[in-house]
């Protein structure tokens, strides 16, 4: 009966002996590393932030760019319209100026003709017509003859009226022309100025997107440098987790030698589920929610109503509560035997570093906190610092 109450109490010894009595100076250095973490992460997010809206940037300005050459495009499609009737134009001009100039010749030697028979006859009489008469045979002869001739200076006279027309019209055409040219050639104007105009914006434009992405390539460079230092702070902070899991199982293990008790602590057997809900994102590889190619996920993303109570899935002791980047506020549990569980994203943290809590305590509430898409749990489960596949452990 002795031994088995010496037994029950050395076991209470080892699992209440953690941190909470002896504080470690690597908890210390956990949350000196944690916030310094914290910081690098927050300024990531500022300058992926910076990044995105440097991108917005740079697609709104290329849009910009690409509507102006658009209408520079169109601009030139109607020059080269334009043209084309121009120099259709130009061609009927040309063709129309031989026909006008023709029929002024043409119509001024009729003209003339006509003018000097009709003076010839007035004053001197035409002899070419009075020939015609004399050389009548009868009176009736000389009747006949005179209609001819009166008929040949009307039919004279006739001529040169349709020339007269002909050529009124000919002008007429030639004056629509020359209006459709010079009409032609105030548009090609208008359209040249708008043309110098959109270039002169292109240019601007062009310009604009140039100092966008070389500002959106600086940002992106930074965000890389941040990310970069990031990993290695967090690797560094890893690094001393897994110390501090080291040193509380070292501390286990000499509270049970103190005690009597043979063997080494053992990992707890199988671990609650943290909170009820749906699996949305199983361990493994999969898409990355944010976009860009495949990813490894290190645990479990369990989806419950923003401010779901979560529980720890095994007792043990707090090692990490606080913001530890993409995953958020964040805590981590030390269960002994080189176990350790985490949980991501949460709205609120109800313990703290160094704690000891049992296996369904209340130790944080459902959030979205972090790089997260929506209210979940993101659950973990380490062994010796390596995240494994939570299923085969929980019931």
């Amino acid at each position: 009966m002795k031994a088995g109450l010496r037994s029950a109490a050395a076991l209470l010894i080892v699992s209440m002996l953690p941190a909470t009595a002896m504080p470690s100076t690597l908890n210390s250095r956990i949350e000196a590393q944690r916030k310094k973490t914290e910081a690098i992460h927050a300024r990531l997010h500022q300058k992926r932030t910076e990044l995105q809206a440097a991108t917005v940037r740079v697609t709104n300005l290329q849009s910009q760019l690409e509507q102006t050459n658009a209408a520079i495009a169109s601009v030139n499609v109607r020059l080269g319209d334009l043209a084309a009737q121009e120099r259709s134009t130009q061609l009927k001009l040309q063709w129309n100026t031989v026909q006008l100039d023709a029929a002024e010749r043409s119509l001024k030697l009729h003209d003339d003709l006509l003018k000097r028979r009709l003076v010839d006859v007035y004053e001197h009489g035409d002899l070419g017509y009075l020939s015609v008469l004399l050389a009548s045979r009868s009176f009736t002869d000389f009747v006949e003859r005179w209609e001819d001739l009166r008929l040949l200076i009307a039919a004279n006279q006739r001529a040169v009226r349709e020339r007269k027309i002909a050529e009124v019209k000919v002008a007429s055409a030639q004056q629509n022309l020359e209006s459709t040219q010079a009409a032609l050639q105030n548009q090609e104007q208008a359209q040249q100025r708008a043309r110098n105009q959109l270039d002169i914006l292109a240019s601007e434009r062009q310009n604009l997107v140039d100092v966008a992405d070389a500002q959106r390539r600086h940002v992106a460079s930074e965000v890389a440098q941040i990310e970069d230092l990031s990993a290695t702070e967090e690797a560094q902070l890893e690094a001393l987790i897994v110390e501090r899991q080291r040193e509380i199982e070292a501390q286990r293990e000499a509270a049970r030698r103190a005690a009597g008790i043979v063997g080494t602590t053992s990992a707890p057997g199988a671990l609650a589920w943290p909170v009820s809900g749906t699996i949305t994102s199983p361990f493994g590889y999969r898409r990355n929610p944010f976009g860009g190619g495949m990813e490894f996920h290190q645990g479990l993303d369990i989806a419950a109503p923003m401010g779901t109570t979560i529980t720890a899935a095994a007792s043990g002791t707090v090692i990490s509560a606080g913001w530890y980047g993409g995953y958020g506020n964040y805590i981590l549990i030390d269960h002994g035997g080189g176990m350790a569980t985490g949980y991501g994203h949460c709205s609120q943290i109800f313990v703290s570093v160094g704690q000891q809590v049992q296996k369904g305590q209340a130790i944080g509430a459902v959030g979205s906190t972090g790089a997260s898409t929506g209210p979940h749990v993101h659950f973990e489960v380490r062994i010796n610092g390596k995240p494994v596949d939570p299923v085969p452990y929980l019931h």
